[in-house]
């Protein structure tokens, strides 16, 4: 399993290094650089400093030479310095990343159950009232934009109601233990979690409504039926495995998508996570922030379907890993 595992990550590097160069001269392409920024901030206009800052940052060298000493960089951990931040860019990025995995992984969660119920319950009836009703509604949350979803969802329940926070990741006048903390996060969690999982539970709930219809007229559903099983009982203990594998496959291949999603719920709520990081890098130039950003979030894709290959072993026997 080590070895397998070992030999998935060394077949994904081609990609990072993929991701790597895309991303460096997509950079390029996009007009002015981090100095232009920065010399505007400092108000410096001396042609002669502004040289010497050029060639400190080695955007006096072509641009292969710089992709070559960025590539070694990585190759040494090192994504850079970021001249917004202070600070190197992996500490910058690093101190962001629980708070969005924190946010994609509940956001995550939530598109997987509720999708995965709404899912059985609309297979469960199918071509009836009940069916209708989820899947307009499951229609529905997929064609609404997620910070329209967030938007009203604050409306709600932070303005009206008064239930919950409308933004940050926790409050500054909190007080209390780690449990007191740990709430208060939890309260501020609820409603940038439900956007962005609401968005994508659609998607789960058209994949498993198909995969359970699909699983139901199979010959051990049947056997199941005529040993007198009950309905419930044939779907939880047999046609559910069997319908959740393409479940798990869209779940690892959709996390890229729900990460990059995370950047709007992020902007919206005000998040602290690496989302509101790479906006702030794109707006101010800060290309060594946007690169490391990019090239990590490309190794957590790696890694998250690597998990789901894992998953999906586990859920099917007749599956290997190599």
């Amino acid at each position: 399993m080590t070895g397998v595992i070992a030999r998935r990550l060394a077949h994904s590097l081609p990609m990072i290094f993929g991701v790597i160069v895309l991303s460096f001269f997509l950079i390029k392409a996009a007009p002015g650089d981090f100095l232009d920024v920065m010399t505007s901030d400092m108000q410096l206009a001396d042609p002669a400093m502004i040289a010497k800052l050029r060639v400190t940052y080695g955007l006096d060298q072509p641009a292969l030479v710089q992709l070559g000493r960025y590539v070694y960089a990585v190759l040494h951990f090192d994504l850079g310095f970021s001249y917004r931040q202070g600070v190197p860019v992996i500490d910058a990025v690093l101190e962001r990343v629980p708070a969005t995995l924190l946010l994609v992984l509940s956001g995550i969660a939530i598109a997987v159950l509720t999708g995965t119920i709404a899912g059985v319950y609309a297979a469960m009836r199918e071509n009836r009232a009940g069916d209708r009703i989820v899947s307009t509604l499951g229609l529905f949350l997929y064609a609404a934009p997620s910070f329209w979803l967030g938007l009203m969802l604050v409306v709600l329940f932070a303005v009206k109601l008064g239930w919950l926070p409308a933004g940050d990741m926790e409050s500054y006048t909190q007080t209390g233990g780690a449990w007191a903390r740990a709430w208060d996060i939890l309260r501020h969690l609820i409603l940038p979690a439900i956007s962005l999982g609401l968005f994508h539970c659609a998607v789960y709930l058209r994949v498993t409504r198909a995969s359970m219809l699909e699983v139901a007229h199979l010959d051990f559903v049947r056997t199941a039926h005529a040993k007198g099983q009950t309905p419930r009982g044939v779907v939880w203990t047999h046609m559910l495995r069997n319908a959740l594998l393409p479940v798990v496959t869209l779940a690892g291949m959709q996390f890229g998508s729900v990460l990059g999603g995370s950047v709007v719920i992020e902007a919206v709520f005000g998040w602290p996570g690496i989302g509101s990081l790479l906006y702030d890098g794109v707006l101010n130039r800060d290309y060594p922030m946007v690169l490391g950003i990019l090239i990590l979030s490309a190794v957590v894709v790696v890694l998250a379907n690597l998990l789901t290959d894992l998953i999906y072993t586990r859920l099917d026997p007749r599956m290997k890993l190599s």
